[in-house]
């Protein structure tokens, strides 16, 4: 008998997810759809800020892990001079505490591959905004995990399926609890606890807390 309200506790929780998840890609869609269109000009004018700045492409395109697994092309406004990863290279033979920062985080304080512009964009956020595009094709939503490369998949060990049977987020819990200066592990828990208690609850407190940040940027952690 317990067994069976256990069971008909599980398919009713897996009802509820599914008909959230629908809920979700539909405002997703509907939400990216119209600032695509709002916010074509600063689209352009950030555009045309990089072009100035430095020779190279607008946006920078990486491949991520995103929903089960699935790679896709996730997009950012390019923030670093064109030769980044030579100059990463160069960087990380000559400072061995910079590499131990980067194998860590993956980033490095003050950066020096950094565009003056791409500095702006960074602390700011907005060289994430075409990933709004992402969000409208489908790849990735609004609030979710942050989407990972393939070389990070084991650093979530045997909660890699977990965190990842949810499309990736433009923000989510780890951007707004402190991100950069969070260890990877709690970046991993984090992802885990959204994954098992997403709702629409918890997706407005993320949204409220992104918007805080965005106004707020300084010691969240945004480099």
């Amino acid at each position: 008998m317990i067994c069976k309200r256990q069971n008909n506790y599980y398919e009713i929780s897996f009802l509820r997810f599914l008909h959230y998840k629908f809920i979700k890609r539909f405002f997703d869609f509907s939400f990216s759809f119209f600032l695509i269109i709002f916010l074509s000009p600063l689209f352009l004018t950030i555009g045309l800020l990089i072009r100035f700045n430095s020779k190279g492409s607008i946006i920078y395109t990486q491949k991520r892990i995103g929903e089960n697994n699935k790679p896709f092309s996730c997009y950012k406004f390019r923030t670093m001079h064109p030769n980044s990863k030579y100059l990463l290279k160069q960087i990380l033979i000559k400072n061995p505490n910079l590499k131990n920062e980067f194998e860590k985080k993956r980033k490095i304080i003050n950066d020096p591959r950094i565009t003056t512009i791409g500095e702006f964009l960074r602390f700011t956020s907005l060289d994430e905004l075409p990933q709004i595009f992402n969000v409208f094709k489908g790849d990735m939503s609004f609030i979710g995990p942050r989407p990972i490369v393939k070389s990070e998949i084991k650093k979530y060990g045997k909660n890699f399926k977990k965190a990842f049977s949810l499309k990736p987020g433009i923000s989510g819990l780890w951007q707004v609890s402190g991100r950069n200066n969070l260890s990877y592990q709690r970046r991993v828990e984090l992802d885990v606890f959204y994954s098992e208690n997403i709702s629409f609850k918890i997706d407005i407190k993320i949204f409220v807390r992104t918007l805080f940040v965005l106004l707020s940027p300084y010691g969240k952690g945004a480099f």
